[in-house]
């Protein structure tokens, strides 16, 4: 059980909760955090003008509300704002922002009443996830489309996901016996106002971002060992003096990995004697590729990328973003921009262009893999039948390299495309959901990359007799990978073998420390 309220979530908090099924409950003591925050609004908004409780929302805020329509605003903030288009977002992702919405809600200062993180919790623990179109936020007053969407199965109306299925939600609170929450002053504005639905995506890429890191060390390590190259490239000593924390972890889990491998050379043994005195010609390269050689100078500051992604999101997810701000500690209400997602709208375009060349490097090491003029010692395409007859990977280099063209382009950067809108009162916005969707895009490439690569690894080391000179994780990691992929000669479907070794990889991350 994982307690929201007063410790801080973490990702791997989320991990449990969205991946392995864990349950939630709320903090005793934040609990009446909560029902002392909405006793304090009610008594507070008597006699005054507070946005979005007597007043109109976004550049209607200058017409007066009058008493009796003050529930039914809120009624009609979520109907009309649940407006998103486009493919839903997948059950796990809305459930992430289900959890992230009801995070900031336990944090005392959105003035809701108590029965609201009550049933989110609820629907939380008992998997009832709202269905959330992935189009709709602009990140700016929060992601009010699809946090719209959360709240409208809140109030009973709308489709949620049900045991796999959509269904009307009337017709899942009848079979789970539960009650829709009601209105009462804010919490319709309350619900959709902050940067929930970004955050939650943003924190899923993250946890996925991290194994894809993992993975593409792994797959850099083995083909170092295919290539037997030098091991002075990710020593201590070459890393150390170029003082960034990415790459020198980087070179620490590499060296870790390497270290009972019988195909890594020592330079001293064959370059730094005398036997080389009479060679004109080395046959084995004095330097590899880039591509094999700069491993920890460029995944280096892609994992310096994720760790500061990480720390805004976690910033992100236990704070408070809404507007107003209800404060019953200083007795007042604050009205500002805490809905803006800018925060998360930069680090999710700074990973999509770190993850992006992931994938460049995942391909470069696949064409050395395939191009037997550049390795020298593979059949062309890693074909184990036949050349001509058979054709080995050739069709999946074409996959890749399309993929990554993909994510090229969508590396353009969110954070720089705002488009005034709302009647020009949002007139700066941070695209951040639009960010964080690109990203799950670009994520999700890059793993099927990965996976092309990883079965051409697999071939290859077979090819070369390998197996048994790999270091001891690797051979554990190529063992695994060949029983769902064993070796094969003939032609025969691809996609289902890229298929399951990604689905492999994402149930499997290497536990590689990327912290001291």
């Amino acid at each position: 059980m994982i307690i929201t309220g007063t410790k801080k979530l973490t990702p791997d908090d989320f991990y449990k909760i969205l991946f392995l099924g864990e349950k939630i409950d709320l903090d005793k003591e934040a609990r009446e955090k909560v029902k002392a925050n909405y006793k304090f609004l009610l008594e507070f908004a008597k006699g005054k003008v507070i946005y979005g409780i007597n007043t109109g929302l976004g550049p209607m805020a200058q017409y007066k509300i009058n008493n009796d329509n003050e529930v039914q605003l809120q009624y009609n903030l979520i109907r009309s704002h649940a407006s998103g288009c486009g493919d839903p977002l997948p059950e796990i992702y809305a459930k992430a922002a289900m959890l992230a919405r009801l995070n900031t809600l336990m944090q005392a200062k959105s003035g809701v009443h108590p029965e609201i993180p009550e049933l989110l919790m609820e629907l939380i623990n008992r998997n009832i996830i709202p269905y959330i179109p992935e189009h709709g936020s602009v990140g700016a007053s929060g992601d009010l489309v699809h946090l719209a969407h959360i709240a409208l199965i809140l109030i009973g109306e709308g489709q949620a996901w049900y045991h796999g299925k959509l269904q009307p939600t009337a017709e899942i609170f009848k079979k789970e016996k539960l009650q829709p929450v009601k209105m009462h002053i804010r919490e319709g504005l309350a619900l959709m106002n902050g940067t929930s639905a970004m955050t939650g995506i943003g924190l899923i890429n993250l946890l996925q971002a991290k194994s894809l890191i993992s993975w593409s060390i792994l797959a850099s390590c083995m083909i170092n060992e295919i290539v037997e190259s030098y091991d002075d490239h990710f020593s201590e000593e070459l890393n150390r003096v170029k003082d960034h924390y990415g790459q020198n972890r980087v070179a620490l889990i590499m060296r870790n990995i390497l270290k009972d491998s019988k195909l890594i050379r020592h330079r001293a043994d064959h370059l730094y004697t005398a036997k080389t005195d009479q060679v004109e010609v080395f046959k084995h390269k004095v330097q590899e590729y880039y591509s094999l050689r700069c491993v920890p100078q460029i995944i280096g500051p892609v994992l310096d990328t994720i760790l500061n992604a990480e720390k805004i999101l976690v910033t992100e997810v236990n704070s408070t973003n809404d507007n107003p701000v209800i404060d019953n500690e200083s007795r007042n209400v604050f009205h500002g921009g805490n809905f803006h997602g800018d925060y998360v709208s930069l680090e999710m375009d700074k990973m999509k262009i770190a993850i992006t060349r992931v994938s460049m490097l995942a391909e470069r090491q696949l064409n050395y893999l395939l191009n037997d003029k550049l390795n020298e010692k593979l059949p062309p395409f890693v074909n184990l039948g036949r050349l001509g007859l058979n054709l080995g990977m050739q069709g999946a280099q074409f996959t890749a390299v399309s993929t990554v063209a993909e994510n090229q382009t969508l590396s353009f950067p969110m954070y720089v495309h705002s488009i005034t809108n709302n009647n020009d009162n949002q007139d700066i916005v941070s695209m951040g959901t639009n960010a964080a969707l690109m990203t799950k895009k670009v994520i999700e490439n890059s793993y099927h990359v990965l996976a092309i690569e990883m079965i051409s690894m697999l071939q290859a080391i077979d090819y070369l007799g390998y197996g048994s000179k790999l270091s001891g994780f690797s051979q554990e990691k190529y063992r695994d990978l060949r029983v769902i992929v064993p070796k094969f000669l003939e032609d025969s479907i691809v996609y289902p073998k890229i298929q399951n070794i990604e689905k492999y990889m994402l149930e499997n991350k290497p536990q590689f420390s990327f912290m001291d």
